[in-house]
């Protein structure tokens, strides 16, 4: 991610939350605005990281990922039903993850095994799950009068959550915390392990890679299934650290959002997450605008994150280069 980008991403982070000072209520102090914002920035901007890590594995091993928003969306239901079935979370968390993972080897099988166009395979698996999970939310959930399990409590790091203004970016739920660990950890994998360069090599010169004796169609479905158990995650925040229910389309565009955020950050896990945070501080002040009484109309504050999407997408910000095999089916000699 170059420069450029990341102090542009940190000055509209800025300007959000100083806008949400400047046009807070008189009756609320500055630092509590600001304390909220970051709080608040750092909650929503987990699923948009998870979803952006996911695409991020998926597009490095040249397989195109915009089912982020299915895999998210069947993930949250799957979550939903294992913590109200067994009434544990954890239960929960990992029903998310096999839900991810299984919709992630669909589409690997799609676009690495039977070298369909791997867009078309992303669109089926996102109106796949958009109908599945419609369907299942009304036989199911409304008709068994599922109740949720709850939500998984907030975490907070002694000493650090009580300093004045950023203590609340401190005390975060579970899945927050394992989204902010797998940022650098997803880093290190990539860029500083052998498995990472076969990774990268595969989504830059498959061909190459496969004359170095490196399985082109393994690693591609491993990095696939290990971005859908990440997509997985990022479904099971939804049902189990938002609202402790399951709605419709719940996920509202956060995988397409997430697919912003790695594009906009170059397919780095470092600007992916800078992204992610830039779209989290605008659904941010969509909710702080409500609860301090800032003077803008909620409806206008609530199309930030989506008008941001398509300025990046756009590329009014600055072009960016995918892996150069990205897109392509590969077919062994």
């Amino acid at each position: 991610m170059t420069r450029g980008r990341f102090a542009f991403i940190i000055g509209c982070i800025g300007l959000l939350i100083g806008g949400a000072e400047v046009l807070r209520s008189p009756d609320v102090s500055a630092s509590i605005v600001a304390a909220s914002m970051l709080a608040t920035m750092l909650r929503f901007a987990t699923p948009l990281t998870l979803g952006a890590l996911a695409g991020l594995l998926c597009e490095r091993s040249g397989v195109a990922n915009i089912a982020i928003e299915g895999m998210m969306l069947s993930a949250a239901f799957g979550a939903f039903i294992g913590a109200a079935v067994t009434k544990s979370l954890l239960i929960g968390v990992l029903a998310g993850m096999a839900i991810g993972v299984a919709m992630a080897t669909l589409h690997a099988w799609l676009s690495v095994s039977l070298r369909v166009d791997q867009i078309v395979s992303g669109t089926v698996i996102n109106i796949m799950a958009a109908g599945i999970t419609g369907f299942l939310s009304t036989e199911v959930v409304r008709r068994q009068a599922l109740v949720g399990a709850g939500l998984l409590p907030a975490l907070r790091i002694p000493v650090l959550a009580d300093l004045p203004v950023v203590g609340p970016v401190f005390q975060q739920q579970p899945i927050a915390w394992v989204a902010l660990v797998l940022v650098p950890l997803t880093h290190l994998v990539i860029f500083h392990t052998p498995w990472g360069l076969r990774l990268r090599s595969v989504g830059e010169l498959p061909r190459a890679a496969h004359a170095a004796g490196i399985n082109v169609i393994r690693t591609r479905y491993t990095a696939v299934m290990i971005g859908g158990a990440i997509a997985g995650i990022g479904g099971a925040y939804f049902t189990l650290e938002s609202v402790p229910a399951f709605e419709p389309l719940m996920t509202n565009g956060r995988g397409f959002i997430a697919l912003a955020a790695l594009i906009f950050g170059g397919w780095t896990p470092a600007g992916a997450w800078a992204a992610s945070l830039l779209f989290g501080a605008a659904n941010a002040l969509h909710i702080n605008a409500q609860q301090f009484g800032i003077p803008v109309p909620a409806q206008i504050v609530g199309m930030f994150p989506y008008l941001l999407t398509i300025v990046i997408l756009a590329g009014v910000i600055g072009r960016v280069s995918p892996p150069s095999a990205v897109g392509t089916p590969y077919e062994a000699d």
